[in-house]
């Protein structure tokens, strides 16, 4: 459960620390006092969006940190997903910035939105008075059954066999183009297979050729070169005047030397080597210089060849290996439209057997869904004749349609108010009323199929008074034996019946508004169910008969 709430910096609320505890915790207050704020905090640490503008004015962060205890094995097990270790408390905590950062952290490690997001679906379970609207909405009926019925393990097989039939549906569509396109495509793919086939494109020649036309760009440079190293090294041995024949002599000299002194010894071996090797290279240079061909014809050959691969690559592809995938992709293509055919049969058979296993799977969801709403009516009529709705009945309205991204059918819900008269669509005569009465009833009955250590209610209590209202209390205060229940009201006879009594107040201070949360004492909750009912000023009549409220519920 919701143990302690801490805010800092939003909206109105510098700073405040809550203290929550088991049962029923009402939280009352003016209009304008705060009260949607501590909602919107929960929401924070939640992973619900929210926005820089929530920071107050001044401040340069706001922070909301939520303290979590009595964990559930549910909430253990999330939490193990997610790579959190966890005893039997949570803590997580949401810092906004003005500059639109969140920092997260969960028991202390670093988290993300979605990580606060995926969590908070486990802890705490909000419903506005914006979400008892939806039930206007035919379109999200449906989850309440699939919720109920424990269905989202068919569902979301069923999704993945749809998306697979989806995904070959559009293949085959992508395929059904006119006997004339696929001619012309055929065309244009063996011209393009012929011209790549005909280059005969090797990889690297590129980079090979380019090479080769600078040197035979450079001949004579080269022919020069070669030819005074030549003369340099060899010379005119006879003259005894060239490198070879100066190395030659040195090596005599350093070899009668090396009969006096060792260390002579390994310097003639190293330059007998060094001799070698020059005449090595004076050979291959001599073979070098005979060797080049200035056939104007070889540089024309290359510079055509360059020509043709520079004009393919900028067809095909940049480099020798995208051309030639692109080769490979056209001759696939090439003889899949060949084929056509026999590829577009085999095709539409796998999207067949596709298409046959998302509608077993869809009827197989809309047989559980057909079940599942009996129990459903019977349920929810049940509980909204509780809440004072004693001739209401509610049914749902199951319609087969083609397949889609939740099955085969559409669910809409149908509500019968009065004696006598037929179930008529929710949208059309649910008051603002009778939809927060059946909004809890349908909470109430899912709450068994999908618990949360925490429900909150905001304003669940709208268009309703009276008996109603009482009757609204009392099934608060029964689902709250079981899960920690959090009811933000404006009725004294809910707010008369809960464990905990808060109080939102907003006061003024040196022209800055603050708001506060403070947990009532009995005289204070006496105060607070009396104001709520006699207005602006506070009689001994009102106050009275909010003592007498308040012990009519105690256990």
């Amino acid at each position: 459960m919701l143990s302690e709430l801490y805010i800092e910096n939003i909206a109105v609320i510098e700073k405040s620390n809550i203290n929550f505890a088991e049962g029923l915790n009402a939280l009352t207050g003016e209009t304008g006092a705060g009260k949607s704020i501590v909602i919107d905090s929960i929401g924070a640490v939640l992973g619900f969006r929210t926005s820089r503008e929530l920071i107050r004015t001044g401040a340069e962060k706001a922070l909301v940190t939520a303290l979590f205890t009595g964990l559930s094995q549910r909430v253990k097990s999330g939490l193990a997903e997610l790579g959190v270790e966890s005893d039997d408390e949570l803590l997580i905590s949401r810092e906004i910035t003005l500059a639109g950062k969140n920092n997260c952290r969960i028991n202390g490690k670093v988290a993300t939105v979605s990580m606060l997001k995926d969590l908070g679906k486990l802890l705490i379970n909000i419903h506005g008075q914006h979400e008892s609207y939806e039930l206007m909405s035919p379109d999200l009926h449906i989850r309440y059954i699939d919720a109920l019925g424990g269905l989202s393990g068919l569902l979301e097989e069923y999704k993945e066999a749809f998306d697979t039939y989806k995904d070959l549906e559009s293949q085959l569509k992508k395929r059904r183009f006119d006997e004339q396109e696929r001619v012309r495509r055929i065309d244009v793919l063996r011209f393009q297979i012929d011209e790549l086939q005909n280059a005969d494109i090797v990889v690297g020649e590129r980079d090979e050729l380019m090479a080769k036309r600078t040197a035979l760009s450079n001949i004579e440079r080269i022919r020069e070169g070669l030819a005074s190293a030549v003369y340099k090294l060899g010379g005119d041995i006879s003259e005894g005047s060239s490198a070879l024949n100066l190395v030659d002599d040195a090596c005599s000299d350093l070899s009668s030397a090396s009969r006096y002194h060792q260390a002579v010894e390994g310097l003639s071996e190293r330059l007998v080597n060094l001799s070698y090797e020059l005449r090595d290279i004076y050979a291959e240079c001599e073979d070098v210089l005979s060797d080049l061909d200035s056939d104007p014809q070889l540089l024309d050959s290359i510079e055509e060849r360059l020509e043709l691969l520079n004009t393919l690559s900028k067809k095909y592809g940049s480099t020798e290996e995208e051309m030639l995938e692109y080769l490979s992709s056209a001759e696939v293509e090439l003889e899949t439209l060949l084929n056509f055919e026999e590829h577009y049969e085999k095709l539409q058979n796998n999207c067949d057997i596709a298409f046959e296993n998302a509608k077993k799977l869809a009827e197989k969801l809309s047989q559980k869904r057909k079940e599942t709403s009996q129990k459903f009516c019977t349920s929810v009529s049940a509980e909204m004749h509780f809440l004072d709705m004693p001739n209401a009945v509610l049914a749902v309205e199951q319609n087969e349609c083609e397949l889609y991204e939740l099955g085969s059918d559409t669910i809409e819900f149908l509500i019968s108010a009065n004696v006598g008269e037929p179930p008529k669509p929710v949208a059309k005569i649910a008051s603002g009323g009778e939809l927060s009465r059946m909004m809890l009833a349908i909470k109430t009955v899912l709450s068994e199929a999908d618990p949360t250590d925490t429900l909150i209610f905001d304003e669940v209590d709208s268009g309703v008074s009276g008996s109603a209202a009482e009757r609204i209390g009392i099934k608060l205060k029964e689902v709250s034996k079981s899960t920690q229940v959090l009811c933000v009201t404006h009725l004294p006879q809910i707010a008369a019946q809960a464990d905990n009594h808060y109080k939102i107040k907003k006061s003024t201070y040196e022209g800055r508004t603050f708001t506060s949360v403070d947990i009532l004492s009995d005289e204070g909750r006496v105060e607070e169910l009396a104001r709520i009912m006699g207005g602006v000023t506070v009689t001994d009549s009102a106050r009275d008969y909010a003592r007498e409220l308040i012990n009519k519920f105690k256990d």
